[in-house]
């Protein structure tokens, strides 16, 4: 049996810093959204991606894939917004299987008026904090990251 190849002190300070910053992030972000705009940060992030999509619309499936979740994840995400009349499911006319969530015009409202406090939490918590070619390091490197998992989880 192969030796692990352990983290030597560079590669273990990487991981704690990465694991801790992450986790202190979601927190605050968590945090600031629930108390400024009584949503989830996982219900904001749904929002934000059916505002961007043609129609303020996408599949759930896409959704799903877009927000990194599960698909049960994201449907009790999107009831939780239904019921607060945020966002609509409707058939997909394309496929009697599909589901498509539609951001509603409250939705949109509530999405507008949650946006520059989170904005300025996330500049608080991480955009501010770090330099310019810090920023630059840090998109890189989780870019890439997130590309190669990307890419094994199709694989």
């Amino acid at each position: 049996m192969e030796e692990p190849r352990w983290l030597d002190d560079r590669e273990k300070a990487a991981w704690i810093g990465f694991l801790s910053a992450t986790n202190l992030v979601a927190r605050k972000l968590e945090q600031q959204l629930k108390d400024d705009a009584a949503l989830s940060h996982t219900q904001y992030e749904v929002m934000v991606q059916l505002s961007a999509a043609p129609g303020r619309a996408l599949r759930m499936t896409e959704l799903a894939d877009r927000l990194v979740t599960s698909k049960s994840g994201l449907t009790y995400q999107v009831t939780q917004l239904e019921r607060a009349g945020l966002v609509a499911r409707r058939s997909c006319p394309s496929d009697v299987r599909g589901v498509i969530a539609e951001l509603t015009d409250r939705g949109m409202e509530v999405l507008r008026e949650a946006a520059p406090g989170h904005v300025a939490a996330v500049r608080e918590a991480l955009i501010d904090v770090l330099t310019a070619e810090q920023l630059d390091s840090l998109a890189t490197g989780l870019g890439e990251v997130s590309r190669r998992l990307r890419g094994s989880a199709s694989s």
